[in-house]
């Protein structure tokens, strides 16, 4: 009688979706329930006061709390020393994967390609979708996990990769983004990003001013506005823009007005 052996079928490739969060109560669930698909969910906590962890051991994700404050990239590490999946997906608490990005994402995953993926993505402000305002910056979120070595950076953290030569894709569909629930949170967000944007600045020797304040704030509300279309969008893109401009106006006031007090020690 002769003998044969079935060669077992190649495992497919898994996931993790690796999100950081600091008091996110209000979107974590969402955020969380998106994912449901992965492998692996990741959340790794930066010192929430609110009910941000519960919620999400609550739904399954695997959490870790890390509140000894080093970096973006520091704790980007740490949910990358977590990561078990062969693809890692990097996903803020305040987006969600929608139906038509999970069946692009994992059609990437099917295809077993090892590479680098960027995003784009659909904001949502003060409760309306700013369908017509253009979004320019595609960043990086997606990596075969071992082609990611690691972050670098503490105030704007840099995917560094093992080798050189990688290949880099746009994701066709965009992520969407609860960018600014409302005006209370967004003048939070203001307070945050200016100085997080001074403190780069600072550390790069920049400087800054008023004038150059108001040519920066300015210019950024024209180019989201006009050009890229925020005018379209009612009064929730009229507000988006304006806040946007403001952070480029304030971070370079604190540049010259706090610079003996910045600190990178700012949490998104």
């Amino acid at each position: 009688m002769s003998s044969f052996s079935i060669a077992e079928a190649p495992q497919a490739p898994t996931l993790t979706v690796a999100i950081l969060t600091l008091n996110e109560e209000h979107n974590i669930e969402a955020c969380i329930r998106s994912a449901s698909f992965a492998d692996q969910i990741l959340v790794v906590d930066s010192g929430s006061t609110d009910r941000t962890t519960a919620i999400a051991s609550t739904l399954g994700a695997q959490v870790y709390r890390y509140a000894d404050w080093q970096g973006f990239a520091v704790q980007r590490n740490r949910l990358l020393a977590h990561a078990t999946g062969d693809y890692v997906f990097f996903l803020d608490a305040d987006e969600v994967i929608s139906p038509a990005f999970q069946r692009e994402l994992q059609g990437i995953m099917r295809s077993g390609e090892q590479a680098v993926w960027m995003i784009r993505w659909r904001l949502v402000a003060f409760g309306r979708e700013l369908k017509y305002l253009r979004s320019t910056s595609a960043v990086e979120r997606l990596f075969w996990r071992g082609l990611l070595r690691e972050y670098s950076g503490v105030v704007h953290e840099e995917a560094q990769l093992s080798r050189e030569g990688v290949a880099r894709h746009l994701m066709r569909t965009p992520l969407l983004h609860y960018s600014r629930d409302t005006v209370h949170s967004s003048l939070g967000k203001l307070t945050q990003y200016s100085m997080l944007g001074a403190a780069k600045r600072a550390k790069l020797g920049k400087r800054g001013g008023i004038l150059r304040g108001l040519a920066s704030g300015g210019a950024m509300f024209v180019r989201l506005y006009i050009w890229h279309l925020g005018i379209l969008c009612g009064g929730a893109g009229f507000l988006y823009c304006l806040f946007v401009a403001r952070e480029g106006f304030f971070r370079y006031v604190a540049l010259a007005y706090d610079r003996p007090h910045l600190s990178e020690d700012v949490r998104r």
